[in-house]
């Protein structure tokens, strides 16, 4: 990330959102954590048409396409446009991203073992960089012989003795409450992040409902399932044979309310629908309102695009 004016309560990953309804000021100090805080939302997706879309694309511009990116793609142009979804909660505090992450795990090519791959994106990237770094950072950790830098981080971790261990980890989780995990590390921690995918369709089943960490910044969860076909009766009575996936949401209720987390769910559907809107560049993000902005240009020139204020 680059250099930029930090204000007091900023961290060097967010803003502080200081401006914020009452009761959204009190809630973190009423439920504590992430456990306490997290809700459940399930949906169903009807994939019919997004599938065409996928074998045309992936056969022209946009080789090696998959149904996961577009999610991701889906969800990153909704956090560009409703911004309270890339917030989180630390230290009783809540805070806004100062760029976008998501983690996923992948299996490694003949190996039994996973890994998890970190990609930060830009909030004006289309489909088409969403896919390309997704299928840079994939095919280059599945053909690793060795570890990537996370993997090394937990490989040093898990050398310790269990009661070092304990220890290190329990000073982490003090610093990472104040926001000072070293940059090193929460460079390559799958916890510190702004959306978590799992593709649970890979492995042939539905979706699960996944805990959001206590530990790092994850306040949005998507875990997605394997296709399956239905029959449905259209409006002039005719069969009609459809595509679906379905879908479970885990986010922290505490960074925004039930209608604006109803708003963001239905964007999303919204872009799921109409996957062709994603292979455009983001031209305008919406900023957190909650956050002051005032004096803080470079903002501007690290998105590199207009902003809404």
């Amino acid at each position: 990330m680059k250099k930029f004016t930090r204000k007091f309560g900023d961290r060097y990953d967010a803003y502080r959102v200081k401006s914020n309804e009452a009761v959204f000021y009190l809630i973190p100090h009423i439920m504590n954590t992430r456990v306490d805080s997290q809700v459940y939302y399930s949906d169903t997706i009807d994939i019919t048409e997004l599938d065409k879309f996928i074998r045309e694309h992936s056969k022209t511009d946009i080789p090696g396409l998959r149904t996961y990116q577009v999610f991701v793609s889906a969800v990153l142009r909704t956090a560009s446009e409703k911004p309270y979804a890339n917030r989180y909660v630390s230290g009783r505090k809540v805070f806004h991203h100062r760029n976008f992450t998501t983690v996923m795990a992948i299996k490694k090519k003949g190996m039994k073992e996973e890994t998890l791959v970190k990609l930060p994106f830009d909030l004006s990237d289309s489909l088409y960089e969403v896919s390309a770094k997704f299928n840079k950072a994939v095919s280059e950790n599945k053909e690793m012989s060795d570890s990537n830098d996370m993997d090394k981080a937990v490989g040093v971790l898990k050398k310790l003795p269990v009661g070092l261990l304990a220890f290190v980890i329990g000073v982490l989780k003090f610093l990472d409450k104040r926001g000072k995990v070293p940059k090193a590390l929460h460079r390559v921690s799958p916890f510190h992040n702004s959306f978590f995918i799992t593709n649970m369709g890979s492995i042939g089943i539905g979706p699960i409902y996944h805990h959001i960490y206590e530990f790092g910044t994850t306040s949005l969860f998507l875990g997605i399932g394997k296709k399956y076909f239905v029959n449905e009766i259209d409006d002039d009575g005719n069969v009609q044979r459809r595509h679906k996936m379905d879908v479970k949401f885990v986010c922290d209720e505490r960074i925004c309310d039930g209608e604006y987390w109803a708003s963001v769910f239905r964007k999303m559907n919204f872009y799921m629908s109409n996957p062709e809107k994603l292979l455009v560049k983001n031209e305008n993000v919406v900023l957190d309102d909650g956050v002051d902005y005032k004096g803080r240009k470079e903002y501007e020139e690290e998105v590199g695009m207009d902003i809404i204020y």
